[in-house]
């Protein structure tokens, strides 16, 4: 089993992520490139240093104590040689302002079970638990089931929150050990599957028809993309596959595309296709879960941000 995974957040109190109040722990690593990905300091695998403008005070500091040179200032202030930079963090240590910070932290599989059981009390009243999200945590699959066996062990209720893209040796073992999965769909369509995630459809398939066949509970759920995932054909061929495949799944979330994100891209240095793009209307989402409806899926629910619905002259 893996000693160590690097997780970039553990998020108390989440109640988005699975039935009632839970800690959501983000593991790093991705194998897909969705280009509207809302946690993009997810996708690398590796430890990653920001910086934010809004906290610098323009010292220098960190500029001073980087052994390679990485960070530079200037009239925009402070420039990541990401070429170079190891995310060793003296930057962070020396920034009096909380301006740099690491993303991610190594984790053993003991302190991280201590963490989540900080909060077992709140899982307990709520019939809430612990979800494994990203990134993508199968990357880290030795830990993964190394965390849910512990969890289960304590009489923790374990979520697991990923694509499906993964291959059966490393997919079938997590899903069976958790209590229930957590899983996105995105598409049916080979061709935009590939286009907009950069992986192929079928793996994803296979592994949500091995849900199906063992009847694992299961909450789907696609994010709805202005002009890649947002028509109503493609959430209702989502939503027929859920009636044809998973009869575990109680639950379709549709999440509304959000932009919120744009300023971590900013801080990491890429390129956020959809930044300009604006938050799906409320008519919107509300056509798309009639469709979803209309075409079997059960218990289909809006989650997230949309903008209000127009009001009557």
């Amino acid at each position: 089993m893996s000693r160590e995974a690097v997780i970039f957040n553990v998020q108390r109190f989440s109640t988005e992520d699975g039935p009632g109040i839970r800690t959501t722990c983000f593991f790093k690593g991705c194998p897909l490139s969705c280009l509207w990905c809302h946690n993009p300091e997810g996708i690398s695998p590796r430890p990653q240093t920001m910086w934010y403008d809004v906290r610098c005070i323009g010292c220098r500091s960190c500029v001073d104590v980087c052994p390679v040179g990485a960070l530079t200032a200037g009239d925009k202030g402070i420039k990541i040689n990401r070429s170079t930079c190891s995310a060793c963090g003296k930057c962070a240590d020396a920034c009096p302002a909380a301006a740099i910070e690491i993303i991610g932290k190594s984790w053993t599989p003991e302190a991280l079970t201590d963490e989540v059981l900080r909060d077992s009390a709140f899982y307990e009243t709520s019939g809430g638990g612990v979800t494994i999200s990203g990134g993508e945590p199968l990357a880290q699959h030795e830990f993964v089931m190394d965390f849910i066996s512990r969890c289960k062990g304590a009489g923790l209720h374990v979520a697991l929150d990923t694509s499906g893209y993964a291959a059966p040796a490393v997919f079938d073992p997590a899903a069976d050990a958790a209590d229930m999965v957590l899983l996105d769909l995105k598409t049916l369509n080979p061709e935009a599957h590939l286009a907009w995630t950069g992986v192929p459809l079928e793996p994803v398939l296979r592994s949500a028809r091995r849900l199906g066949e063992t009847r694992k509970r299961v909450w789907v759920r696609t994010p709805v993309i202005p002009g890649a995932t947002d028509s109503p054909e493609n959430i209702a061929a989502v939503a027929r596959f859920i009636a044809d495949n998973l009869p575990g799944c109680d639950r379709y979330d549709i999440l509304p595309f959000s932009n919120l994100c744009a300023s971590k891209y900013e801080r990491l240095g890429m390129e956020f296709r959809f930044k300009e793009t604006p938050l799906v209307p409320m008519e919107r989402m509300e056509e798309l879960k009639a469709a979803a409806e209309r075409a079997g899926a059960p218990n289909v629910v809006i989650q997230g941000l949309t903008t209000r619905k127009s009001q009557p002259e």
